[in-house]
């Protein structure tokens, strides 16, 4: 060993050199696997038969394990090892482990050598990461490859859906200077119901019983709130509350709502354009035309941009009980928020479009994110007025000082312990 590596080997902890000797062992036993099985190879087999390279590869595996070079791990070392390459050449690495594993709710890659993750609203550092930006390309290429996208230069940004139902985000260089970013948020099979965010103190059983009651006298309901504060979370948990004889069509940029039980709902997605440019079909375009498709109620995921004009046209043409999320920090930046958008589509005056709102929208119910990670409806807004403008007039509100709701009228709170 010369000089220089030895000063070099002195200064990293014990943490970092068996790190460094958990990546010399995956890549020794990564290149021995392409040895017996090259590849391309591999690369047919998946094409072909993908149970069959999976059987293959881990027999391969299996045998290289056993070999001298690893004699001097133990037995759970080297089954470790192996499922890390196994993941590397034929899943998705080190997110594997992750996606696999319930508690996490969202993945963010900064590049091959940092990966963190999200469970119960805090933010971890993964003690596995990607061995080199190559295998992060890799694993890229795998994830939006079955999606029929591609990402290289020419389109470094790509939003799609993984086969689970998660959201997936890829951005690379030159956009992304810190080297390929992989956001990934991920949604449990079965969503929660309004009585399960009562049980996770999101909302009490008073705020659970007003918002069912609203659904079932299909009042327009917007959910607002920041990134990750749960908007999803609770528009799902609304929408179950939809009785089984209405025809629902639900309208996302990505789909994550969640259907499971309700008989009759057709699901549309937005499609962004190709490489050549073309074939893009936004929200609006799908709003427009679910309109023409007999809803008794239209559920947009979010609005963000000119289809806020057109939602709002829907709930004030008849299709009440609909519902929708947008990012705000509070119910009075929603009406802000709205007109911009919905000037987006049409140069109406202000006036207008506030009487549009107005209208259109009853209930505006925002819920925030905490900093230990919790989700909360803090404050609930009952939506009216005309051509004055919108007056928006508190229901209730969270009070942190007490860690109880303030109600504002002895009304509303009866209708919310109204069965």
């Amino acid at each position: 060993m010369s000089l220089r590596e030895h000063l070099q080997n002195r200064g990293l902890s014990a943490q970092d050199q068996q790190s460094a000797n958990t990546l010399r062992e995956r890549s020794c036993l990564r290149d021995a696997l392409y040895q017996a099985l090259p590849s391309e190879q591999i690369a047919v087999l998946l094409s072909r038969d993908p149970q069959r390279a999976q059987r293959e590869v881990s027999a391969v595996l299996d045998q290289l394990v056993q070999t001298p070079v690893f004699q001097h791990l133990n037995s759970m070392r080297r089954e470790s090892l192996k499922q890390d390459v196994f993941n590397l050449v034929l899943g998705l690495g080190p997110l594997e482990e992750l996606l696999a594993d319930d508690s996490v709710t969202e993945i963010m890659v900064n590049g091959h050598k940092r990966l963190f993750f999200e469970r119960a609203g805090r933010l971890y550092a993964s003690s596995t990461t990607f061995s080199d930006e190559e295998q992060l390309r890799m694993v890229i290429d795998r994830i939006v490859g079955p999606l029929g996208r591609r990402c290289d230069e020419q389109s470094p940004l790509v939003s799609a859906r993984l086969p689970q139902g998660h959201r997936v985000n890829v951005i690379i260089p030159p956009l992304a200077l810190d080297g390929p970013t992989i956001t990934i948020r991920k949604f449990r099979d079965e969503v929660f119901t309004l009585s399960e965010l009562v049980e996770r103190q999101s909302m009490s059983g008073e705020i659970a019983q007003m918002l069912r009651d609203a659904v079932l006298k299909r009042k327009n309901i917007a959910v607002s709130g920041g990134t990750g504060s749960g908007k999803t979370t609770l528009l799902n948990a609304l929408s179950v509350e939809i009785p089984p004889s209405e025809r629902v069509i639900t309208i996302e940029d990505a789909a994550e709502l969640r259907f499971h039980t309700h008989p009759h709902v057709v699901r549309l997605e937005a499609r962004m354009k190709n490489a050549e440019g073309t074939g893009e079909v936004s929200i609006r375009d799908l709003v427009v035309n679910a309109l023409r498709m007999r809803p008794d109620r239209i559920v947009v995921g979010e609005c963000r941009g000119a289809e806020a004009l057109d939602m709002l046209q829907a709930m004030n043409t008849g299709h009440d009980g609909s519902l929708t999320t947008l990012h705000a920090n509070s119910p009075t930046d929603v009406i802000g928020r709205l007109v911009m958008m919905a000037r987006y589509g049409m140069d109406l005056p202000v006036e207008v479009i506030e009487e549009q709102i107005a209208a259109a929208l009853d209930l505006i119910v925002q819920i925030d994110r905490f900093a230990d990670g919790s989700r909360r409806v803090t404050r609930i807004c009952s939506c009216g007025g005309g051509r004055g403008g919108v007056k928006l007039e508190t229901l209730t509100e969270w009070d942190s000082a007490s860690e109880s709701y303030q109600w504002a009228y002895a009304s509303a709170r009866s209708a919310g312990n109204a069965a």
